[in-house]
């Protein structure tokens, strides 16, 4: 039961812009599901729900996943809009970007986990990464190239 209605929760978050625990109690009530709101709160505890910005400026319940998703795009767009030049020296990649971006566009690449990159140092304008080896800078160099431009 507690598996089918954690399943039935997801779903919800997932097609409605769930704000409340009472909002989400309704939602199980309406589909047959008898909730209490210390149920509803433990379920959301469980599933590890967090509440984040939705498209209507109001709040919303998401998983965790979802919400780094979301992060992740807002991260490229700043990326893309912020970096002027990539350019490239041993094992090093050097990005030159408008003044004051350069923490944000390094936050963009350091949400992306990529095994590669050993580390990211950003200052005003610039952000050097380190990559593991002098021989993955084309390959990384070519996903910033690409960040860019979507």
């Amino acid at each position: 039961m507690k598996s089918e209605r954690h399943a039935l929760i997801l779903s919800l978050i997932e097609k409605k812009n769930v704000e409340t625990q009472e909002d989400l109690a309704e939602l199980l009530k309406e589909r047959g599901v008898a909730v209490t709101q210390a149920t509803v709160s433990r379920d959301i505890k469980e599933l590890r729900l967090i509440k984040v910005l939705s498209e209507t400026g109001g709040y919303k319940y998401a998983t965790v996943d979802k919400a780094e998703a979301g992060m992740k795009e807002r991260f490229v767009r700043i990326f893309s809009d912020s970096v002027i030049s990539i350019t490239a020296s041993a094992n090093l990649i050097i990005l030159k970007t408008l003044s004051g971006s350069a923490n944000a566009a390094a936050e963009a690449v350091d949400s992306m986990h990529w095994d590669e990159i050993a580390g990211t140092m950003a200052g005003d304008n610039t952000i050097f990464i380190a990559a593991k080896s002098e021989k993955v800078v084309p390959e990384i160099v070519e996903k910033l190239g690409m960040m860019i431009r979507k």
